[in-house]
């Protein structure tokens, strides 16, 4: 479910959510609040998530997508997990839809911006003037995209962060397949509590991952303490999970992993 949006909020500070997978023992995440206060005081700046597992872009890419349109409209959408950080991979600021999301152009933004909506403006981030004055060559989250996104929220346009961008790497979403009266897709990700969540659409029948054939609950608290099964998640995905457990241990899952919704059980073979 999509919220209702408005395209504008009026009188409202805006917003600046900050994806990372820095993780909480070291001082990056706050760094970045620092950076983003001296230059927008007002913003108000929400942690999305910095515990995005290192360097996983795609894990990444999945988080924002789920959680972006969950935001007023106007919120500026930082994605920093940059493992080609200091090399000649751009830095980007696009304006979807009702958002602007901003980050290292290596997936970590496509599949929320596909599904935002239309791509209004893209541009790669290179302008001296919205940037630190020294720029290390691993730390562009703080020195590059924690001003730019600040600068965006104090009404700096777009196109005055840099020249334009044709288009945005990484790989589509990936989608499932329907073949034969079942759907076929994969894992795309482990969230904290080791379930795992598919790219299966949320219809009736039977979930089969990694050997074993799961039924389907409206509720985890349906299924016996320590039963596997599969529901409709939050995400608006099929997700396998154990009752008051780990599906990714107790069933050894993975991401990338082949899943498979029989809509019928007449179409197993």
């Amino acid at each position: 479910m999509r919220l209702a949006r408005s395209r504008h909020n009026e009188g409202v500070p805006p917003t600046i959510t900050l994806l990372t997978d820095f993780g909480l023992h070291d001082a990056y995440a706050g760094v970045l609040h620092g950076v983003i206060r001296r230059i927008a005081p007002d913003a108000c700046v929400i942690d999305l998530c910095h515990q995005v597992p290192a360097q996983d872009v795609e894990a990444g890419a999945f988080l924002l997508m789920t959680a972006f349109s969950y935001f007023p409209a106007g919120t500026i959408h930082m994605a920093v997990v940059d493992p080609g950080v200091g090399t000649a991979r751009r830095i980007v600021a696009v304006r979807a839809g009702d958002f602007t999301f901003l980050g290292p152009d290596n997936g970590v933004l496509r599949w929320a911006v596909d599904r935002a909506g239309p791509i209004e403006r893209m541009v790669s981030v290179e302008a001296p003037a919205y940037r630190l004055p020294r720029v290390s060559q691993t730390f562009h989250g703080r020195d590059i995209m924690a001003p730019a996104a600040a600068f965006l929220a104090q009404g700096v346009p777009l196109e005055a962060l840099g020249p334009p961008v044709a288009a945005l790497a990484g790989r589509p979403f990936p989608q499932p397949a329907r073949l034969a009266g079942a759907v076929h897709g994969e894992v795309l990700y482990i969230d904290h509590f080791g379930n795992a969540i598919t790219n299966l659409p949320p219809e009736p029948g039977t979930v089969e991952v990694a050997g074993h054939r799961l039924p389907q609950r409206r509720a985890y608290g349906e299924a016996a303490p320590g039963e596997a099964l599969a529901l409709a998640g939050s995400s608006g995905f099929l997700e396998v999970a154990v009752r008051n457990g780990s599906a990714a241990a107790q069933l050894g899952l993975h991401r990338g992993l082949p899943v498979t919704l029989w809509l019928e059980e007449r179409s197993r073979p």
